[in-house]
């Protein structure tokens, strides 16, 4: 069975280590990990991994967040994913920093990256991987802030909460999604 694994965020080494990109981050600490080569490809970088019997396509699209929806749908006709095998991870202003949340289906939440991915799909029935960056902004500075790289006192625990993000991606391809919120989301 196979699995579509997309990562948000922007290319360009001034966006590589902002909040915006964890999702480019998730893809690439579960990369290290395991040894994967991301290769440059149509709509993104793709790198592929087998996790017992089933094969993990990772997708760090290249369109840009605002249009991932692009890259998302031609992966999916490409490698023939069926919707339920699609896990998008992407950063979220609404959860605490570090705090990691699978979703079955969901609204937007105001995130363009995901708006344009439902637009593209039709429909937000999809299964996300929300990672908390916090809402320690003033009023008016969110594009500052999600452009922004993590504090100091955030990047001591975030490789920890990169590394809990891939065992999710692992147990949603393993064990679906409903298992896997319930075995994480309240870590």
């Amino acid at each position: 069975m196979k699995f579509l694994v997309v990562g948000l965020g922007n290319i360009g080494s001034e966006y590589e280590k902002t909040r915006h990109n964890i999702g480019f981050r998730v893809l690439d600490a579960y990369a290290k990990a395991s040894n994967l080569v991301f290769t440059e490809n149509r709509y993104g970088s793709v790198s592929e991994f087998r996790l017992k019997n089933q094969t993990l396509i990772f997708l760090k699209p290249n369109t840009f967040m605002n249009l991932s929806g692009n890259a998302v749908r031609y992966w999916m006709n490409k490698e023939n994913i069926p919707l339920e095998n699609l896990l998008v991870v992407v950063d979220d202003l609404a959860l605490p920093f570090g705090t990691l949340r699978m979703k079955g289906n969901g609204s937007d939440g105001g995130h363009n990256g995901l708006k344009n991915i439902q637009q593209m799909i039709g429909t937000d029935k999809y299964v996300r991987l929300r990672f908390g960056i916090g809402s320690n902004y003033q009023r008016g500075q969110q594009v500052d802030y999600v452009l922004g790289d993590f504090s100091e006192e955030e990047q001591k625990t975030l490789q920890d909460r990169l590394n809990m993000a891939g065992e999710m991606i692992n147990s949603f391809c393993l064990a679906g999604v409903q298992t896997t919120m319930n075995q994480f989301n309240n870590k």
